[in-house]
């Protein structure tokens, strides 16, 4: 089991950047590992997270800005 402290200290590290916010490769990474732990729609949940952490008009702002970007 991953602890907090754990999790903080590897981020933490050098070396250990975040991709830049906005671009969608952080959303993407969390997807990805939502699933390898077997969440039924990962997307919904990261998005739930995001909207948790960024609060629901900056995270409304980054979706409208990645599907412009999509289209």
């Amino acid at each position: 089991m991953v602890s907090r402290s754990s999790v903080s200290q590897e981020i933490m590290k050098p070396g250990n950047k975040k991709p830049k916010l906005g671009t969608g490769t952080r959303f993407k990474k969390l997807s990805s590992s939502l699933k390898k732990k077997g969440a039924k729609n990962p997307n919904a949940l990261a998005a739930f997270i995001g909207r948790k952490k960024y609060g629901k008009k900056k995270m409304t702002a980054m979706a409208a800005n990645g599907k412009k970007r999509r289209s």
